[in-house]
Order: C-alpha cells, then sequence, then structure tokens
C-alpha cells in the first residue's frame, strides 16, 4: 500500500475470543514471532505499520468495540501515515508536514499524550521527497527507525515521558552513493540477522548492517523503469519487494548483498486505475499461511478485472490465480490482511485521491469509490471466494485477532451526493462473515477525511487513527 500524505485541507503524501476462520488458520503459529529470538522490533502489532513483518495487517488485541467512542483528538499539523506504542504506550506517529511555497514535504516525528492525545513534541526531519517518512518502524528500544527527506536513515529516541518530553537523533546513517539524485526511500523493515532492510522509489534495494559497531550498505539495483512505492514484508529466510512490473523474493548474501531467489512479473495491465496513486499493483506483500510465511500474495493490475495472486514463498510457484473480487470495484490500492490460512482484500477503486498524489492519466479517468472487501481462504489446491461485504472503507483496515473483527474507517452507503463529504464512521465487521459489527461516528469530512491513513490497535483496546485534519484516540465505552 502507498499511504498518502496531507497538511491542512489535503496533500499528498494470544487471539482470545478469536473463532479460527479454518483449521488450518487456527493451528497457524502468528507469522514472524520477532521479539522472542531477538529481531530489533518493538511490542507485538503496535511497532509496524502493516503490524508484523509478515505485513498481515493484523494486532493481537481486542479493537475499541461495538461501544467504542471518540475519546480526543489533536490537530497534528500535517498528516500521519502510522502511529507506534512503544513498552511506555507512549504514541509516537510518522507525520509529514508540507511547508514553503512548493509544499516541500518534511517528514516528521510527533510524540502524543496517551489520554489526551495533544501534541507534547514534534521533530522535523530533513526536507526531501514526498516519500521520505512514510514507511518506518519502532526499533527494541523504543525509537522510530525511518528515511529522512535526505534519504539518510535516523533511530529517533525519545525522553522525559510525558511530563518533560524531548525527541533526539540517536543515530543517523547516511546512504551517500547508493541513491542517485531525487531517488527517495519508500520502505525500511529489519530482518531477521540484525540487518536493516530499504527499497527506493526507483528500484534500489539494500540492506544495513552493523560491523564492529558500524554500519555497512550494500545495495543492488532491479530493472530499469521498475518502481517501487510500497513497503516491503520479511520472514526468517527472505523479504518480499513489489516493483510496478514484478514480485520479488530477495535474500542477502554474506556480505549483505541483496539478490534475488525469484522474480515473477504480473500484468499491470494498460495504466493507472481511478483509486489508485501509481500505474502497477497498490498492495504491499503479505507473507501468510499455516506455518506463517509459507505463501506470498498480491492483487496485479489487470485491466477489468484485477487477479488474486498467491506463490509459494521459496521458489514462486504459483498457487492459485482468481478475480481479487466479485461485485466490489476492480482494483486495490491496499494492502491484503492475513490470518492464518485467509485473505482480506479491501477495494479502492474510485477512491479520489487528491490529484499532487496521483502518477500518470488513470483509465477511465475517474469512477464511482463504491468500496467493498472480499475474503478468500486458500489451500494448496487452490483458492476460494468466503464472503464480500459493501463496507466503504477508506483507511487501511486492521484485524483485531483479539475479537474478531476487522476495523477502518470509512463512510455511509453510497448516494447521489459528493463521494467523500459528510460522516466518517468507525466501522467493524467479522472476520469470519463481512457482516457489519461496529458503526460508530467519528468524524466528518473532509476534516476527517480518512485518506487511506493506518490507524494501530494497543492493548487496552484503543484505536490511534489520523485522517487529513486530525489524530483520533478512539477508545472502549
Amino acid at each position: 500500500m502507498r499511504i498518502l500524505l496531507a497538511a491542512g485541507a489535503v496533500a499528498l503524501l494470544g487471539a482470545s475470543g478469536l473463532l479460527a476462520p479454518s483449521t488450518d488458520a487456527a493451528a497457524a503459529p502468528q507469522p514472524n514471532s520477532p521479539a522472542a529470538i531477538g529481531v530489533d522490533v518493538g511490542p507485538a502489532g503496535t511497532s509496524l505499520m502493516h503490524g508484523d513483518l509478515a505485513s498481515t495487517d493484523s494486532t493481537p488485541y481486542r479493537g475499541p468495540g461495538r461501544r467504542a467512542r471518540l475519546a480526543a483528538s489533536t490537530v497534528p499539523g500535517g498528516a500521519c501515515a502510522t502511529t507506534f506504542l512503544g513498552w511506555d504506550g507512549i504514541p509516537l506517529s510518522l507525520c509529514t508536514q508540507f511547508v514553503g511555497p512548493g509544499g516541500v514535504a518534511v517528514p516528521t516525528v510527533t510524540l502524543l499524550h496517551p489520554r489526551t492525545a495533544a501534541v507534547l513534541a514534534r521533530l522535523p526531519l530533513s526536507k526531501g521527497g514526498v516519500l521520505g517518512g512514510v514507511y518506518g518502524y519502532l526499533d527494541a528500544a523504543g525509537r522510530v527507525v525511518v528515511a529522512d527527506g535526505s534519504g539518510a536513515i535516523v533511530r529517533v529516541g525519545h525522553r522525559g515521558g510525558i511530563r518533560a518530553p524531548r525527541l533526539f537523533v540517536d543515530q543517523r546513517i547516511s546512504l551517500a552513493g547508493h541513491l542517485a539524485a531525487g531517488d527517495a526511500i519508500t520502505g525500511l523493515a529489519p530482518d531477521f540477522a540484525g540487518r536493516i532492510w530499504f527499497v527506493s522509489t526507483n528500484g534500489v534495494v539494500g540492506t544495513v548492517s552493523t560491523v564492529q559497531g558500524k554500519p555497512r550498505i550494500a545495495s543492488m539495483r532491479l530493472p530499469r523503469g521498475e518502481q517501487l512505492g510500497n513497503g516491503l514484508s520479511v520472514r526468517p529466510t527472505g523479504v518480499s519487494v513489489l516493483t510496478t512490473h514484478a514480485l520479488y523474493e530477495m535474500v542477502a548474501g554474506p556480505d549483505g548483498r541483496p539478490y534475488p531467489r525469484w522474480r515473477r512479473a504480473y500484468d499491470r495491465g494498460s495504466a493507472r486505475k481511478p483509486g489508485q496513486l501509481t500505474w502497477g499493483s497498490g498492495t504491499t506483500p503479505t507473507y501468510f499461511g499455516p506455518d506463517g510465511d509459507r505463501w506470498v500474495a498480491i492483487v496485479d493490475n489487470a485491466d477489468r478485472v484485477p487477479h488474486l495472486l498467491v506463490y509459494r514463498s521459496d521458489d514462486g510457484g504459483l498457487i492459485c490465480r482468481m478475480p481479487a473480487f466479485g461485485r466490489s470495484g476492480p482494483g486495490t490500492e491496499n494492502s491484503i490482511l492475513a490470518l492464518g490460512n485467509a485473505l482480506v482484500i479491501p477495494s479502492t477503486y474510485g477512491y479520489q485521491y487528491p490529484p499532487q498524489a496521483q502518477t500518470g492519466p488513470a483509465r477511465p479517468p475517474s469512477a464511482v469509490f463504491s468500496g467493498g472487501s472480499t475474503r478468500v481462504d486458500v489451500t494448496a489446491a487452490g483458492c476460494r471466494r468466503v464472503w464480500e461485504n459493501n463496507d466503504r472503507i477508506a483507511t487501511l483496515p486492521r484485524l483485531a485477532r483479539g475479537d474478531g473483527l476487522v476495523y477502518a474507517l470509512g463512510y455511509g452507503p453510497l448516494g447521489p451526493g459528493p463521494q467523500q463529504l459528510g460522516p466518517v464512521y468507525l466501522i467493524g465487521s467479522d472476520f469470519r462473515t463481512g457482516r457489519r459489527a461496529v458503526t460508530v461516528p467519528v468524524g466528518v469530512a473532509p476534516l476527517d477525511e480518512p485518506l487511506e491513513l493506518t490507524g494501530t490497535i494497543g492493548p487496552d483496546g484503543t484505536m490511534w487513527q489520523a485522517t487529513a485534519g486530525r489524530i483520533l484516540r478512539i477508545t472502549r465505552g
């Protein structure tokens, strides 16, 4: 998923209680338990944009539930791609502010009060490309690891709690010599060998290792013309990278230099679709399956009918290819959600992004945002659709494994008026059936236009969700 960023109005940017979707899912361990084996990442479910290294977009906790309420909000001064919660429970948001006549993007780490949501501290990083500061993660020491606008990787720590908070750059790793002028880092993630992996807009894939206390950088460039606008997903034996042309399973050699284990081209269609940002797949690859990472899934950008593609992670063998949607809009810019052997795919077809967020003309130029999500179950023999609903969600959905609900912000039923004006709701749907279980008003668009941003659910069920103008703190009633 490519995350949209805004400033002011809009600019670019233990599973207790859960009834498992199938026998395979019930038996499956949660993917990539990093904390258990010392991977440099913070608490489970609240340290990565897509929930975990496998990008399942799930959390082990219960969500706000049927009695959810908007308890507090704040105006952060920019759009915040995601919010992390460390061991101390203090929220840290990755935001982008736009300054100056040209609207130069400034990645900004923002520290919030855990109860009032008030902004307690901000740390602007170097100005640069709009994608710097979008994808990042929280490391085991509670530091935000993110790319600044100059193409460096920084670790931002904080001191003083909520009484005297201070944000500071604890480490800065320059990638000079690995990124060309005008290129920008689009994704960062730690792996199971202690490295940081990064990808750039123009197709650089690299790693940062620590050798005798100093960073060692190694990189390679994918074929010319292949660009990256999504995050990357990590499993113990590989890293999944998706470009505008192909899906790669990457590994690192003894010197840290990445190389492809396999490559699978996909149908990218004849143009960008309305509701997508660039010409190509809009999904971050998702590792999933009975053992947590046996398979990897994406959605292509084929004309008229996009396809769900599921491959074996080890060798790229095709498990299934089927229409991603039945009656929902034919396209998505969102990551695929996973639990065990089941996937949930949201449609963003027709979603009205700001013009400056889009690259290249769409075909057709516009479409009605009808929304819709669908669940597909996968076995070694293939895939089958389980349900499809009409939820018009407009954020990256998050599965709360503790209560079995998929949470997102979205709109009411499709009507004759403007698509994205009026009430904005917290929506929760049952993972097993797709039926709506939660509908709670939490804002009004365009102030609270959801912008396909990412929410985080903490151990107490509180959901932190950014919109175009605010960060919302949604709690159990």
